[in-house]
């Protein structure tokens, strides 16, 4: 029976697993081995609301400490300048799978020619504010429907903060040794600290994958057919005075991959993702600071994208980078992450600490078909981009091969955004579901054999529908008075 836990790896995803596992199963004793020659990413970051549900849900931990301690901003969605519109939103809550009671289609239908105001946080991200107000004129936090702009260094700091206060021990050293029987590893050897025994082992130690991919050298699957880019430029620029904070992160095409924009509270990070068979690195530097002439210091990140073959292997299990990686165009890294941590948690607690062979041959399966799932739909992003007609682009639209996506798109060529789509070619477990799917095929005008030509009193009927949203979304709070109020010492977490 698993009792004694150690996680290789005190970064986000090494936290993340230590705190899951202490906080749903408290009788665990569990351990975290850090190496302080490998340090932190120290990049910001996006999330999904897959994140904060599994922080405030899932494992129950306040908001207030995490406000306090993490610093974050709020993000309602994606505002993509992607494809043959001049921009288009991917929110978090329904917008084009969505249909008004009064009108005969659901809403991606209607969007042949504009996208405003299809949704709330639509509504909230074209006008750059976050939240409607109660009664009392307070901000609406939701849950279900928002994810965080975060500062990764802020963010280990928070969770090594409620990792201590959990009791999970947290020790500086590096890996020198791995004592193993067959595929069971027994201990790990420290370069100042002698040896660490466990029952169980997570490998959270990156992109090193020391456990899962050094030491038992699981094949690596490539996701290079369909994810070109392999590379990305990091670099902050300083706030301007009264800048206001988007409540959004920007993925702007640019001419070898493209460009992310995550707003923090004082600070603005910017980053290039592109494809070094495409644009050498100086090439990609002078694009990235034509277009960002405030950036300071940048440095460049090589990765690839891909995930292992298996992440669990007898009792060591990889999450975050150690499994796999793809780039962060929709900031998946924490989403998968957290479904990574809470599913082995479920295992454990299922198995009663005694995990048999068809429970982790289960689970390799489940987390090997969300990875291509993310493969796939990040795929369908490179496979219709029409923006640009740059030799990069060209090649993503001719040879990004689609995988599991081929059936959606297929039947959205035929049917146009009908939600039997989701019925038919989407996984109930997929982590993007129909929404997602519509909100890039239909923002990216991909055409279709079924579009709807509607009445003017179905016209007038939506006109209403979004002048509500635009009505709510005009008399919302912004990011910086929102900070204001949640940092009153008056101010109140409900449950």
């Amino acid at each position: 029976m698993i009792q004694k836990v150690l996680v290789l790896g005190g970064g986000s995803a090494g936290l993340i697993a230590a705190i899951t596992l202490k906080r749903i199963l408290p009788h665990l004793d569990v351990s975290v081995v850090r190496s302080p020659e490998i340090g932190i990413i120290g990049v910001g970051e996006g999330t999904t609301p897959f994140f904060p549900l599994h922080l405030h849900r899932y494992l129950r931990l306040p908001p207030k400490d995490f406000y306090e301690r993490a610093q974050p901003t709020w993000k309602l969605g994606i505002r993509f300048l992607w494809g043959e519109r001049s921009e288009f939103p991917y929110t978090f809550d329904p917008q084009f799978s969505s249909r008004f009671t009064d009108l005969p289609r659901n809403n991606g239908f209607y969007c042949s020619s504009s996208l405003q105001d299809m949704s709330l946080s639509a509504a909230l991200m074209a006008r750059r504010k976050a939240f409607v107000r109660d009664p009392q004129n307070r901000p609406i936090i939701p849950v279900s429907s928002l994810a965080y702009h975060i500062e990764n260094i802020k963010l280990v700091g928070y969770l090594e903060w409620q990792a201590a206060a959990l009791g999970v021990l947290i020790e500086d050293d590096t890996v020198e040794s791995v004592q193993r029987h067959g595929d069971s590893i027994t201990s790990l050897g420290l370069r100042n600290g002698g040896t660490r025994h466990a029952d169980f082992f997570i490998d959270a130690s990156g992109f090193h994958s020391r456990l899962i991919g050094n030491e038992f050298a699981e094949p690596f699957i490539s996701f290079s057919d369909s994810l070109f880019c392999d590379r990305a430029i990091i670099g902050p620029r300083e706030r301007l005075p009264n800048e206001p904070i988007d409540p959004f992160t920007t993925a702007e095409t640019m001419d070898h991959g493209w460009c992310w924009r995550i707003d923090h509270e004082h600070h603005v990070n910017r980053g290039y993702v592109y494809s070094s068979a495409f644009v050498s690195d100086s090439d990609a530097e002078a694009e990235f600071r034509a277009k960002n002439p405030a950036v300071t210091n940048t440095r460049i990140v090589h990765f690839r994208s891909g995930r292992y073959q298996r992440s669990w292997i007898g009792n060591t299990v990889a999450v975050g980078n150690a499994a796999g990686f793809v780039e962060p165009l929709e900031a998946t890294a924490l989403m998968i992450l957290c479904a990574q941590c809470r599913t082995i948690a479920d295992s454990l607690i299922d198995s009663l600490g005694q995990p048999g062979p068809h429970l982790k041959d289960v689970y390799n399966r489940f987390m090997a078909a969300r990875w291509d799932e993310i493969r796939d739909f990040l795929a369908l992003h490179y496979r219709f981009n029409s923006r640009l007609n740059t030799p990069f682009w060209q090649h993503a639209r001719s040879n990004t091969a689609l995988h599991g996506a081929q059936d959606i798109v297929d039947f959205y060529s035929e049917n146009g955004p009908s939600l039997l789509a989701k019925a038919v070619s989407i996984s109930e477990n997929d982590q993007f579901g129909i929404e997602g799917y519509l909100a890039m095929l239909v923002g990216m005008n991909v055409p279709h054999a079924m579009p709807h030509d509607p009445d003017p009193s179905e016209l007038q009927r939506l006109a209403a529908h979004q002048a509500a949203f635009a009505s709510r979304a005009d008399a919302a709070i912004s990011i910086s008075d929102a900070l204001q109020l949640i940092r009153d010492p008056r101010w109140r977490w409900t449950p």
